[in-house]
Formats: structure tokens, sequence, C-alpha cells
């Protein structure tokens, strides 16, 4: 039997499809492609794969970038760009606020491979500009809005001292989002994200993303397929998926947040609340240079008194918000990062990054605001009747 001919005309499609496929028919332009490096062509699902490419290009031209790229998952877009970037003698300053994973990739892994690294607290211009300077450094390191403290950077003033020291700004854009922010129109020279997060939105999908100029992206690709960091077509799908409904999701949810920051910080047992968007917030200085629109984002960071005990007995009094890890989903997602997002790091640690006992991470979602006003009253008020230490 004549096997079925892969050569027609199909129609275009309104939806993208799904090419599930690990391999693709080789031809005289893919055997040129992979003699040439193989990342032009559609030829081996490691290498490229044409529903990944429609969502890499479309985070790109969210984040005004000439190029974009994904990878299996966030982590795999941070440590992938940043080995791509840095080696072995190189520097890489970063600030101390940031996911507990990243920071044990920047202070437990990369100073075994040689790589010198500085930690600065992101907030501390001075402290920025000192050991940015003290010697080359390659690369700086920082998120936007860091998690989970909220705590926004100078972006501009981050591009210009990098930029003066021959150094790559690289920006963790994953809690700011490109509705809230574009680090590179700000100087940023890349932009990461776990696209896990909003840009998916439903919390069904791992998955990362790189966004830059076309010749470092490029570099990081490469690695990708040598690290084998690649994503699943399918996931790819899911994030698409996702990003149909991104500015609507984001309006609603940052929207929500304002609201729900508001009622945190009127309680006087909720002893600090971080939220870019309330005139209270100790960064506003800054927020008008790098967040769009005076929008706050949609996560939201508070202590309550009674220290981590009572912060748990708070998550798990909720009946509409869900205690998990993650964020950026449709339905309310909190934790307690010392039990979560950075249980690796020592009490120490945390507090040397400024994550409070008794903080709880709170990721808005799509139910009405006044719903989870209540949920929290609930809650809060139920902790309350107990005696804590």
């Amino acid at each position: 039997m004549t096997a079925p001919s892969h050569q027609a005309t199909h129609p275009r499609p309104v939806v993208p499809p799904i090419y599930q496929s690990a391999t693709f028919f080789l031809n005289e332009q893919a055997y040129q492609d992979i003699q040439a490096g193989g990342l032009n062509e559609h030829w081996y699902g490691r290498f490229r794969n044409p529903t990944v490419d429609v969502v890499a290009d479309a985070i790109a031209t969210l984040e005004h970038a000439e190029a974009g790229l994904m990878t299996s998952s966030g982590m795999a877009a941070i440590a992938t760009t940043l080995l791509t970037l840095l080696t072995a003698g190189d520097r890489v300053v970063s600030s101390r606020q940031v996911y507990g994973d990243t920071w044990d990739l920047l202070v437990r892994d990369l100073p075994r491979l040689g790589v010198d690294v500085v930690m600065v607290d992101v907030t501390d211009l001075q402290a920025w500009r000192a050991a940015i300077q003290q010697r080359p450094t390659a690369v700086v390191y920082t998120e936007t809005l860091s998690n989970p403290q909220l705590e926004v950077a100078d972006l501009p003033a981050l591009a210009g001292l990098a930029s003066a020291a021959g150094a790559r700004l690289v920006v963790d854009n994953t809690f700011a989002t490109p509705y809230v922010v574009n680090p590179l129109p700000l100087g940023a020279d890349l932009v990461i994200h776990s696209a896990t997060k909003f840009l998916n939105g439903h919390s069904d999908v791992i998955a990362g993303a790189v966004a830059g100029d076309r010749a470092t992206v490029r570099e990081v690709q490469r690695r990708v397929v040598t690290f084998g960091g690649c994503l699943d077509p399918h996931a790819a799908y899911l994030v698409w998926r996702g990003l149909q409904t991104f500015n609507l999701r984001l309006q609603r949810q940052c929207a929500t947040a304002r609201a729900v920051a508001a009622y945190l910080e009127s309680r006087d047992d909720v002893v600090s609340v971080r939220y870019p968007g309330l005139p209270s917030y100790p960064g506003r200085s800054i927020v008008p240079r790098v967040i769009k629109h005076d929008r706050g984002g949609a996560m939201i960071a508070f202590a309550v008194a009674g220290g981590d005990s009572r912060a748990l007995q708070v998550l798990r009094d909720l009946r509409l918000a869900c205690e998990a890890t993650s964020l950026g989903g449709v339905e309310t997602l909190v934790s307690a990062p010392f039990n979560s997002s950075h249980f690796s790091l020592t009490r120490e640690e945390r507090r040397a990054a400024r994550i409070d006992d008794g903080m709880i991470r709170l990721s808005c979602g799509l139910e009405d605001p006044d719903d989870l006003i209540a949920d929290l009253r609930r809650a809060l008020d139920n902790a309350a009747t107990r005696t804590w230490a």
C-alpha cells in the first residue's frame, strides 16, 4: 500500500495546530540547516517546533523584543540564560530578593563552576554601583517585582549601571508580566519568564520563556538544544491558549489585587502590606519610572502578627483562596514563603532577603474581589481568637 502524501496543501487554521511530532521530513534545506547549526528549519523537535515557535514569537511581541524562545520551565530559562552569558571567572551581581530556586542557582551552584556571585539589596543603588564597579561584571540580574517581597527594581538605573560596566542586564519579569512592566524598553538586555504563571494563566502547564535581541536569544537557544530544555508542543499550545485572554485576565486581577491590598492594610493584625499600587508602598517614587499606568500587578505580600504559625493557620482556614505553590492562575493562590517558594533558605537567609516572619504571598485570581475579601476577613478573624507567641 502506498504511504499517504504529506505534501498536500492544508487550510490555514485560526488556532495554531499542535505539531505533536518529534521529527520532521528531511530535505535539502534541512540538511543545509543542520550543517549551519540547526536553528532555522524544522527537522527535530529538540531544536525547533512550529507550535513552540508561534508562542515564542507572541511572547517576544508582548515584551517588545526582536526574538523569543521557549523552555521546559522558568528555571530552565533562568539557568540556561545564565550559563550562556557566564563562564568561569565571570562575575554576576544579583538582587538578594529573588525566587528560592534562583537563589540556590546563584549562591550554591554557579560558584561551584567558578562564577563570582555578589548579592545586593534590590533597593540599594549604592550597593549595586559598588558591586558592579568593584571588578569586571558580566551579568546584572534582578526580578522586576521581587518574589515574594514585591520590591520594585529601578530598571532604568540598573540598566545604566550595567551598560556603563559592559554587563548584560537580565530581568525576571514573571511577577510583573508585560501587562505591568516591559523591561527591554527600560534598558534590559534579556527578559525571562516562568510562563507557567500569568502568561499561561491556568495552572496547567510548566514552561519558561526568554526574550531579547536576536543574536543573544539565538545563543541561548543553542544551549537549550544542548542542555535539553526544550518545551513540548502541547505545553506550548496551552501557553498560547492562555495568552489569548492575557490582557483581560490581568486587567481584572490587578483591579482585584488593589482592592484586596487596601482591605488588608486596614487591619490592625496585618503588620505589613507590600503592593506597588498602594500610596503607602515604600518604593512609590520608583513606580512611575518602571510600572505602566500605575498598574500594581496581581501579587500581594503581607505579614500577619503572630509569625509563621499564625500565617499557616490563616492559609488553612481559607475556603475560596487555595493554599498551593505557584501563582498567576485564574484561581487565587496563597502560600507562606518559608515552607514553599523559599524553603531552601535558612531563617537567617530569609531575614537577609526581607522575607518577614508571618509573610503570606497572595496571587489574585478571577474571583469576585468582595468574595476574596470576605474569605480573608473570616480566616483572619478566626486566627485572631487564638493566642500567639
